[in-house]
C-alpha cells in the first residue's frame, strides 16, 4: 500500500473515531414531508380533553409535521361515559386514548377495532422498541392475551409516592417521641385527642384524617393484612406467585375491627366518608389535623403556606409504625406502568406514521417535552438537563397543575420523569422520600392482568358486584354500624355464593400465563 494511502486510512479511521456526533436538529425529528392531521379522542379526569392549541401539542406538530385534532367534547364530564358512547360508532378517530383505559383497549383489541403494534414497533419506533428491551415487566403487563400490544401505556417514574406525615411540634409540646409501634401510634392519636396540642382551650383536634376515604384502609397492614396490590386501591395483591385478594383474608377481620374502635374512639376523623379532598386544607389549615398519610410533595408544602398563619407548624414525614408482628410496611409506592396511554384504531389509514409520532414521545425530545412543557416557556436546558422556569417553580398555581394546563404529564403514552416532581419538591419530603427508599418499606406494586375473554367475562359477571357488597359492609364496620365479627362467618359464605373464588380462578390463569 503506498504511503499516501496509508495517510488517508489513518485519517478517515481517525476522523470516524474523534470526530463528534452532531446533536439531532429540529429537522431530525420531521415524520411526515407534506402536514398530517389525525383525529383524536383522548378525555381524561371527567374534565380534561385533548386540545390541539395546547403549546405542548402544537410544539409536537411543529416539530414532527403531523397535528392532532381533538374531536372528545370538552364540555364532557363523564370521560369513561364519553369513551364508551364513541365506541357505539361503526368508524373511530384515528387515535384513542384516556386513563384508565387498558383493560377496554385490550378488549377493543380482541375485537379487531385496535391495530396490533408489535411489527410496526420493530420495524418503525426504536425508541419504543429500545424502551420494551430495556424494561421487559412492563412490556409483560400491557401485552394482551393474543400475545399483542395494543396500546403504549404511560410509564411513571420514582419509587415512593405517599407515606405517614405527623405534627412534630404537636409532639414536641405534649412531650411525646415520634410513634414507633402501632401501639406507640395509638397512644400518641390519644394524646392528640386530649390534651388540646393546639392550645385553644377546645377539645376540636382530629387525631388522624384523610383526604380520600380509602386512605384509612393503609392502616390494614398495620395489623399484617392488605388493603390492596398496587397504587390503586381495592386491587388484588400477589405473594408467592398466588393471588390474594386482602378483604377475604383473616388478617382483615382483626385490621378493620381495629380501624372501627380507632373511629369509634374518634381518633380516626368521624367526617372520613363526607370531608373529601379539601381535608388538609381544612383540618391543618385550621390547626386540628394531626396525622395524615398522603403525598410527600403536596403535603410537606404545607409547611410553607401555613407558616405565617401557624406560627411553629411543622408536619414532618415519619417511618410506617411497626405492625403488630413488627413489619414495617408501605403498601402505596409508584406503579412500574398506568393502565392510561393511548391506540391507534384500524380505522386509521396512517399507522406508520402515527406509531411514529407515538415513538417520538419516548425519544429524549418528546420525553422532554411530554414531563415539562415546551422547552423556553416553561423550562430550560441546565448542564443537559431540563430545569423550570423560576416563573414556573414560583407561581402560585402548583406545577403539576401548570403542566398539564399546557398538555404536559398528560396520560397519553409517555414515560415520567421524576426529576420533572423532584424540583418542586422541598427538602422536608425529600427527606421522607429517602427514609422510605433505604428503610425498603415500599412493597412491590403489582402492574396488573391482562385477561382473555373467557376470564374477562368471569370477572365482569362477578366482580362489579362483589365489590359493591364488600365496600358497603367496610363502611358499615368501620362507622359501627355493623359488626365484624358478628358479620363475618356470613360475609365469607356470601362471597364465595356470589362467585368470589371463581374470579380469584380467572385471575390466577391469567397470572400465570402472563407472569410465569
Amino acid at each position: 500500500m503506498r504511503f499516501i494511502d496509508h495517510l488517508l486510512l489513518f485519517f478517515f479511521t481517525a476522523a470516524s473515531v474523534l470526530l463528534p456526533v452532531q446533536a439531532a436538529t429540529d429537522a431530525d425529528y420531521r415524520i411526515v414531508s407534506t402536514p398530517l392531521e389525525l383525529d383524536i379522542h383522548m378525555h381524561f379526569s371527567n374534565k380534561y380533553a385533548w386540545d390541539e392549541n395546547w403549546p405542548v401539542a402544537r410544539e409536537y406538530q411543529r416539530l414532527t409535521g403531523i397535528k392532532l385534532k381533538g374531536v372528545a367534547e370538552k364540555v364532557g364530564t363523564n370521560s369513561a361515559d364519553l369513551l364508551e358512547e364513541l365506541l357505539t360508532h361503526e368508524t373511530l378517530p384515528d387515535i384513542i386514548g384516556g386513563a384508565g383505559v387498558a383493560s377496554r383497549f385490550m378488549e377493543l383489541g380482541r375485537q379487531g377495532r385496535l391495530v396490533a403494534l408489535n411489527k410496526l414497533i420493530e420495524d418503525h419506533a426504536p425508541n419504543l422498541q429500545a424502551f420494551f428491551d430495556a424494561h421487559p415487566v412492563i412490556k409483560n403487563a400491557i401485552t394482551a392475551s393474543d400475545g399483542n400490544l395494543y396500546y403504549i401505556p404511560y410509564v411513571p417514574d420514582g419509587q415512593a409516592g405517599k407515606g405517614y406525615f405527623i405534627r412534630q411540634d404537636w409532639l414536641d409540646k405534649l412531650g411525646l417521641a415520634q410513634p414507633q409501634t402501632v401501639e406507640q401510634l395509638h397512644e400518641v392519636l390519644i394524646a392528640f385527642r386530649d390534651r388540646d396540642p393546639n392550645g385553644n382551650g377546645i377539645k376540636d383536634e382530629v387525631p388522624m384524617f384523610f383526604r380520600h376515604w380509602e386512605e384509612v384502609l393503609r392502616l390494614l397492614v398495620l395489623w399484617d393484612g392488605r388493603s390492596t396490590g398496587s397504587d390503586t386501591a381495592h386491587q388484588f395483591y400477589i405473594e408467592d406467585d398466588v393471588v390474594h385478594y386482602g378483604y377475604a383474608e383473616p388478617e382483615y377481620r382483626n385490621g378493620i375491627r381495629q380501624i372501627a374502635q380507632w373511629y369509634k374512639e374518634r381518633l380516626i376523623d368521624r367526617e372520613l366518608f363526607t370531608r373529601g379532598n379539601k381535608s388538609r386544607e381544612i383540618l391543618l389549615g385550621n390547626d386540628r389535623g394531626g396525622v395524615i398519610h398522603d403525598w410527600f410533595s403536596s403535603t410537606s408544602a404545607f409547611n410553607v403556606s401555613l407558616a405565617d398563619n401557624i406560627p411553629g407548624f411543622n408536619l414532618v414525614p415519619i417511618a410506617p409504625p411497626e405492625s403488630i408482628s413488627g413489619k414495617r410496611i408501605e403498601e402505596h409506592g409508584r406503579s412500574p406502568v398506568k393502565p392510561d396511554g393511548w391506540a391507534i384504531t384500524v380505522d386509521n389509514k396512517h399507522p406508520i406514521e402515527t406509531i411514529k409520532y407515538m415513538d417520538f414521545i419516548f425519544s429524549e425530545k418528546g420525553r422532554n417535552i411530554s414531563n415539562f412543557g415546551v422547552e423556553g416557556q416553561t423550562w430550560n436546558k441546565v448542564a443537559g438537563q431540563a430545569v423550570f422556569t423560576e416563573k414556573v417553580l414560583n407561581s402560585k398555581s402548583a406545577v403539576n397543575s401548570q403542566m398539564w394546563d399546557v398538555g404536559a404529564q398528560i396520560p397519553i403514552g409517555f414515560y415520567q420523569d421524576y426529576s420533572y416532581e423532584r424540583q418542586w419538591t422541598n427538602d422536608i419530603a425529600m427527606k421522607g422520600v429517602q427514609m422510605y427508599i433505604d428503610g425498603g418499606y415500599i412493597l412491590d406494586q403489582f402492574p396488573g392482568f391482562v385477561l382473555n375473554e373467557s376470564e374477562q367475562q368471569t370477572y365482569d359477571r362477578y366482580w362489579p358486584d362483589i365489590l359493591s357488597y364488600m365496600l358497603d359492609m367496610q363502611q358499615d364496620w368501620i362507622m359501627g354500624l355493623s359488626d365484624v365479627d358478628k358479620d363475618w362467618k356470613i360475609y365469607m359464605e356470601t362471597l364465595e355464593q356470589m362467585g368470589f373464588y371463581k374470579v380469584q380462578k380467572a385471575l390466577q390463569a391469567s397470572y400465570n400465563r402472563q407472569y410465569k
